[in-house]
């Protein structure tokens, strides 16, 4: 009998990369869930998984950048209570946009990710300032807190760079 799945679906999946990765988005749950929520500059708290979810798109192409970045948004809706699916459709966009922009227009080096990343914060910011403003009223401090947000998170966005960029160009090809 023929197999429905073919031979080679999953030949192209390297093992230790994607350990590599779990292992990052653990570690980007935890530093979000756990300590940048206790971070705090005027009861605003710094976002890292759109900018996580911007490198990943930009190191690891439009296919693998927001698979990962829908398995970060589910969980990270999971952690915000007030969401329900705003992550999980958010955060894949965000990917295959950085990864079309990375691929045509732009390179991958340190200051293009930081201005990606700053736009993804920002369309991050506005969304949920554009939720809020739908559920109850709209007022100018929600602006003022939507760029804080975004100036707020950029530090930690910096921080979010190297492991994509180091996983995605290690050879793992003897493990």
């Amino acid at each position: 009998m023929r197999s429905v799945f073919p031979k080679d679906l999953f030949s192209g999946i390297n093992p230790g990369k994607l350990l590599r990765y779990f292992a990052y988005l653990v570690a980007c749950l935890i530093t979000q869930n756990i300590l940048l929520t206790q971070l705090r500059i005027l009861d605003v708290c710094p976002l890292v998984t759109p900018a996580v979810a911007v490198a990943m798109g930009m190191f690891e192409g439009a296919t693998w950048g927001p698979l990962f970045s829908l398995v970060l948004g589910i969980f990270s809706d999971m952690a915000f209570v007030e969401n329900t699916v705003f992550f999980t459709l958010l955060l894949p966009a965000l990917s295959f946009v950085a990864a079309f922009v990375a691929n045509y227009y732009i390179n991958r080096r340190f200051f293009a990710y930081m201005g990606a990343a700053a736009g993804g914060l920002a369309i991050t910011a506005a969304g949920q300032l554009l939720k809020t403003a739908a559920a109850d009223s709209f007022s100018v401090v929600m602006v003022t807190t939507a760029l804080l947000q975004t100036l707020w998170s950029l530090p930690f966005a910096a921080a979010a760079y190297l492991p994509p960029a180091r996983i995605s160009r290690a050879d793992f090809s003897s493990q």
